[in-house]
């Protein structure tokens, strides 16, 4: 590895040698001699500004030489000017902020580098950090997101669900994991997303379309997870992390250690959970229309293991970074035993009540391989970026044989694929993506570029997707450009390529068909060699506009593309979780989507509100069309559904206040609303599968200053109001309202000068009986997960290496 560092360290040097690339640094302090953490720093002539970091340092790449003037400030603090000459070598500037007269010596510096990014993102952004992580800890990474605005998810039990934005989600919205796209199973209501929570760092979730950065599948939106941050230089340190559960009795860990000296830093996590069957406020439960009894309101075999193992190591300087990423993530875990399979009558009740720990079928394995580089490299005017990422998805389904059609009532013995094992899916993919930041002015202009390989296999006795092959490629260049001080207009346009070659697949077993008064046995072809090409150009247009005072104004429109995935096109077979024969169209058009979006903003010092509307067209949006047809021979008698398209449209959008009501009380209003209609088609008139209802949270917050070694203390409570979803569409049911209150409590302890953190919920504390429109279960009427208390604990610890004070010294 460090042969390799050193190739691409000789060609950084090669290249410097063609022209100057200065570096103007500095740090900035208060008048007590304290680093300033969260200060805008703007360089000019030019646009380009940065923020401090813990440190206090801050830092401009890739100048020339020539006068330039710093302005270093906060609202709270007055701003600073300073110029400086920069000639042949690099400078390093100190910076000491004054106070106001009417400001005490020592202030708390907020960090606005969240405030500055959505100030100049004319998309409609939501930034959280690991500290909300922590606070709001839920069963996945997407439970925990699920308390903004605009957020939702499918649930499937205790530890899985994916995410809905705005009422999009399965290949409609992008994951992307240290900037590389995640590729799991995402087609299916019943995978999960393989991310390890407690390895997040700052999560950036874009609510609306996305494409021209993220490509084809972001029409809905994207969740882009960033890498934790960069060790400081000359540290050691790491993290434990505990947490415990009392709904479905999980316990698990998750710990992390790191070091770094000046240029070379390393990390590891490690993350083990495990979990019990979990607990819903009912004994009793209809699988249409088969009562099931529930042994302890447990949901029996929804319980589960998960593990994660996270290594990375890099090499940094002032102009050069790469990082390698290493990760795997396996789960085990149960599905609903009574809501699996053609027959939920064959269920062994009295074996799987034996335990609620035991994972028996039917059941899932899904590990997830991911490999990933990272590498910068800033130039005069330059700065570029690299990403190479590989992924490996592995999942396997487990279940019961059960025979159906011309199946053989008993397994063949002869047959090579194991008798428990219903379908297997076995993913790889190769990545890449190229950018290039460039600052011409007012002008800053990103070029960039993607290309993805996907090899899908298959197995098992069951089918419903065929193998395939799918290659994508695009390419976009998007332009910032600042026309005044308070005003930022953007545009962008992508061009995107892709091509999807699926493979015949036929039958194991013989079927007896009769042709023109002849009978025969013979294999079925289920799905037939398909290839199919598709192509786009796809634009963005926003304006950002951020005048001196409390207002601001934001607003996008654009168009949006998704090519059509491998079950949407040549799915035939039962899906043995929602009871439905699936049939693909192979003569689907790539979705096509227009959209706007506005974000008005108020902000006072007491109190600030966001309203943010948006509405969206899609001329021919796919989705999975219910007929009246049931299937008797392949499908055990199983509706048949056929994916359809048809013209949609879908407006709504969130509202955010909140209001100091005191110094360490504030008062906190999170709303939504979204309305969809088919436009056309069969399901004229109706609106769109998994739509999710208006919602309102309330919520109450007492952050009190304690005396002792307690620290950003604080005691909250969430109330939220789901009004009833009548809007629906068959076979949809509707869904009642609902309210449910949680309880957030937490505090950090400093231990010899390390914090401890220490967080406390309570989820549906008054265990209410409700019904969640967005739930995989939802058909089967199953009521959410009951009162769950959750625990965490995280203990962060860090040292200073010792060879490095002393030089300091």
């Amino acid at each position: 590895m460090k042969q390799f560092f050193t190739l691409l360290l000789l060609v950084v040097s090669v290249t410097e040698m063609q022209g100057q690339n200065l570096i103007l640094s500095g740090k900035i302090t208060d008048k007590l001699r304290q680093p300033v953490k969260g200060v805008v720093v703007k360089l000019s002539p030019g646009t380009k500004k940065v923020i401090t970091d813990t440190a206090g340092s801050f830092l401009f790449k890739g100048l020339y030489p020539g006068s330039y003037e710093l302005r270093a400030g906060l609202p709270s603090i007055s701003e600073v000017t300073v110029k400086v000459n920069l000639q042949s070598t690099n400078i390093e500037v100190p910076i000491t902020l004054p106070n106001l007269q009417h400001q005490l010596e020592e202030v708390k510096i907020k960090d606005r580098h969240v405030a500055l990014r959505r100030q100049e993102e004319s998309l409609n952004v939501e930034v959280v950090n690991a500290d909300f992580i922590q606070r709001n800890l839920g069963g996945s990474l997407m439970k925990t997101l699920e308390r903004l605005p605009g957020i939702k998810t499918i649930g499937i039990g205790s530890g899985q669900s994916k995410p809905l934005i705005r009422g999009l989600g399965f290949n409609r919205v992008v994951v992307v994991d240290k900037g590389v796209k995640h590729e799991g199973q995402q087609w299916g209501a019943d995978h999960g997303l393989e991310i390890d929570q407690f390895a997040a760092g700052e999560i950036e979730i874009i609510k609306g379309a996305a494409s021209f950065v993220y490509g084809s599948d972001a029409i809905g939106g994207a969740i882009d997870i960033k890498p934790a941050a960069i060790p400081k230089p000359h540290t050691i340190g790491g993290s434990v992390d505990i947490i415990g559960k009392t709904n479905n009795n999980l316990y698990g860990s998750s710990v992390n250690l790191y070091g770094r000296n000046q240029h070379w830093f390393a990390g590891a996590r490690a993350t083990y959970q495990d979990y019990g069957d979990y607990r819903v406020p009912t004994d009793q439960v209809y699988v249409y229309d088969y009562a099931v009894n529930l042994h302890k309101n447990q949901l029996r075999n929804t319980a589960g293991k998960e593990t994660g193992i996270h290594l990375n190591t890099g090499f940094v300087n002032n102009r050069f970074r790469s990082i390698f990423y290493l990760s795997n993530t396996y789960s085990k875990s149960g599905f609903f035993a009574n809501a699996h399979g053609l027959e939920p009558r064959r269920v062994d009740e009295v074996l799987h009540d034996a335990s609620s720990r035991d994972i028996l079928m039917p059941s899932q394995r899904v590990n997830h391989l991911k490999v990933i580089n990272h590498t910068e490299y800033q130039l005069a005017g330059n700065h570029l970026e690299m990403e190479l990422g590989y992924q490996h998805n592995f999942r396997q389904e487990f279940s019961q044989y059960v025979n159906h059609g011309y199946m053989p009532p008993v397994y063949p013995a002869e047959l090579q694929i194991p008798a428990s094992l219903e379908r297997e899916f076995d993913k790889q993919v190769y990545s890449i993506n190229l950018r290039d930041n460039i600052s011409l002015g007012r002008h800053e202009v990103k070029l960039g570029a993607n290309l993805e390989q996907q090899n899908n296999a298959i197995y098992g006795w069951s089918f419903l997707v065929p193998a395939f092959k799918q290659t994508a490629a695009g390419a976009f260049v998007y332009d910032k450009f600042k026309l005044s001080e308070s005003v930022l207009l953007h545009g962008a346009l992508r061009y995107d390529y892709g091509q999807i070659n699926m493979f015949a697949y036929q039958d194991w077993f013989n079927s007896t068909l009769t042709t023109d008064g002849v009978t025969m046995a013979k294999k079925l072809t289920r799905a037939e060699d398909l290839n199919r090409v598709f192509n786009s150009l796809v634009w963005s247009a926003g304006l950002n506009y951020n005048p001196e005072g409390s207002f601001s104004l934001k607003a996008n429109v654009g168009k949006s593309f998704r090519m059509p995935i491998a079950k949407e096109l040549a799915a035939n077979g039962v899906n043995y979780h929602y009871f439905s024969y699936e049939r693909g169209n192979p003569a689907l058009a790539p979705e096509q989507s227009y959209q706007a979006d506005v974000s008005l903003a108020w902000a006072a010092p007491r109190w600030s509100v966001q309203l943010s509307p948006f509405y969206n067209y899609f001329p021919n949006y796919i989705y999975l069309n219910p007929t009246a047809a049931h299937d008797y021979f392949y499908g055990a008698g199983n509706q048949v559904f056929e994916y359809a398209q048809s013209r949609v449209e879908r407006y709504g959008g969130e509202l955010q206040f909140k209001y100091q009501v005191l110094n360490n009380l504030s008062a906190e209003v999170l709303a939504e609303y979204l309305y969809a209609k088919q436009l056309s088609g069969d399901k004229k008139g109706y609106t769109l599968p998994f739509s999710p209802p208006a919602s309102a949270l309330f919520n109450l917050t007492w952050s009190p200053e304690l005396k002792g070694r307690l620290e950003d203390s604080y005691f909250s409570i969430d109330y939220r109001i789901t009004a009833a979803q009548d809007n629906i569409v068959p076979p949809e049911k509707k869904t009642p309202g609902y309210r449910v209150v949680n309880l957030q409590a937490g505090s950090k302890i400093r231990i010899h000068n390390q914090p401890v953190m220490i967080s406390l919920q309570a989820q549906n504390l008054f265990n209410t009986r409700y019904l969640n429109h967005t739930s995989f279960y939802r058909l089967i009427e199953l009521p959410e997960a009951g009162r769950n208390i959750i625990l965490s604990l995280k203990v962060p610890f860090s040292i200073q290496s010792q060879t490095h004070s002393t030089t300091n010294n």
